[in-house]
């Protein structure tokens, strides 16, 4: 309700006849709900995503919070198309051996040494019993 609500934004009273509810317990006035990174206004007509008490823009949260690539530390768009080694992920363009930089199509064998994704020619074949 107006007038009993503090602000997360700017910690003052809530008197406005309208107020934000980003969560459960977090409001803002209309004019203090902005991107923490970028001052964006944060109202009805985008997405708001929050961390840690603060509020941020859909772009700028996925660039400092989302899952990035292994190789060149992008952040991912909802289209980009993705390979996985173990808990790594890369853009199918950066999915590419360290030694020669061909790049690994599904199907084909390679190593995950440390960081560094190696095919089969660069890594030779797997120890016994191990899986490439």
């Amino acid at each position: 309700r107006p007038g009993l609500a503090l602000c997360a934004g700017c910690g003052g009273r809530i008197q406005d006849p309208f107020l934000l509810r980003v969560s459960p317990d977090l409001e803002w006035h209309v004019a203090c709900l902005k991107c923490a990174e970028c001052g964006q206004p944060l109202d009805e007509t985008c997405t708001c995503f929050l961390r840690d008490g603060k509020a941020y823009c859909k772009r700028d949260y996925s660039r400092l919070f989302g899952i990035k690539c292994a190789q060149c530390r992008a952040a991912f768009s909802s289209s980009d198309l993705v390979m996985r080694a173990r808990d790594h992920v890369y853009h199918l363009e950066c999915f590419r051996c360290a030694a020669c930089g061909r790049q690994l199509l599904p199907g084909d064998q390679f190593c995950l040494r440390e960081r560094d994704l190696l095919c089969r020619a660069d890594h030779g074949p797997p120890p016994d019993g191990a899986a490439a």
